[in-house]
């Protein structure tokens, strides 16, 4: 097997070359040859794509994240499929595993939380197959921002309170400070802060948008296991959000919304948008002129 850094290497620099022909051939939508790379969502079950669950019913083989994706998810669409979870193995073991089977003749999926495309390590894996002359391919699935929206009954973009969305993390093992761009993006004002993977680290996040200056009464809400049957949803300030997570017990499995759209722009009020206003009866046009 060819070292998966060097693969992953050596795929770069292809790309960096010469332009993937498949960009070009197939859209999100559709399969592909190989081993497709599954969001399995948030969670509910009901919330992996179509293209996602006639995939994995499919499968012979479901490579998945472990207890980042609901179990009852696995049973209800993978029950004939033999399950191994990829919490605790290497790119070193990974890679063999699905390129054996695949080459067997075996229909094999890998199936991530949320959507692949974020925090997802999927692309060192396909890298890793495609020197393994295995194809593979992304098929999309729901982030947790957008099932911790859905929860909030609000929009992560809210005219005249949010123009923008960042997708973050905060420092740590993986992210040094000087790549910690939180209190940056708070501090734009107008843009909802959705911090991934960040559960452990919510009050060190707090206390550090506090020593930048940021105002304490900046709302905050931390979804636990959006969609889940257990979900939970704290709400507090940047004052207060770091002690009641710290009292739920919460130390992984959240999303973090930092934001005025987190309480739907209730502090000031959002604009109504021209899509159903002047835009849609044509004052707009009119007003132009």
């Amino acid at each position: 097997m060819t070292d998966p850094q060097a693969a992953i290497d050596a795929e770069a620099e292809a790309r960096r070359e010469e332009r993937d022909p498949r960009i070009a051939e197939r859209s999100a939508g559709d399969r592909g040859e190989g081993i497709p790379f599954i969001g399995a969502g948030p969670g509910d079950p009901g919330l992996l794509t179509v293209t996602g669950r006639e995939l994995v019913e499919a499968a012979d083989l479901v490579v998945h994240a472990g207890s980042l994706v609901n179990s009852e998810l696995l049973e209800r669409y993978c029950a004939d499929a033999e399950r191994v979870s990829s919490v605790g193995k290497d790119l070193e073991e990974l890679i063999p595993l699905m390129r054996d089977a695949y080459e067997d003749g075996r229909t094999v999926v890998r199936l991530h939380s949320g959507d692949p495309a974020v925090y997802g390590a999927a692309l060192e894996q396909m890298d890793a197959l495609e020197r393994e002359d295995v194809p593979t391919y992304i098929v999309p699935g729901v982030t947790s921002a957008f099932a911790a929206s859905a929860t909030l009954r609000t929009q992560l973009t809210l005219n005249g309170v949010a123009n923008h969305v960042a997708f973050t993390r905060p420092q740590g093992k993986t992210l040094d400070p000087d790549e910690d761009h939180i209190a940056e993006f708070v501090g734009m004002g107008d843009v909802t802060t959705c911090i991934y993977l960040g559960t452990h680290a919510v009050a060190e996040t707090m206390d550090r948008l506090l020593e930048a200056g940021h105002d304490p009464e900046t709302p905050v809400a931390v979804i636990y296991h959006a969609s889940w049957p257990d979900e939970d949803v704290i709400e507090g300030t940047v004052a207060t959000i770091g002690d009641r997570v710290a009292e739920a017990g919460y130390r992984a499995s959240a999303l973090v919304v930092i934001g005025e759209a987190v309480r739907g722009g209730s502090t000031e009020g959002y604009e109504r948008s021209y899509l159903y206003g002047d835009w849609a009866s044509g004052d707009a046009t009119e007003a132009d002129d």
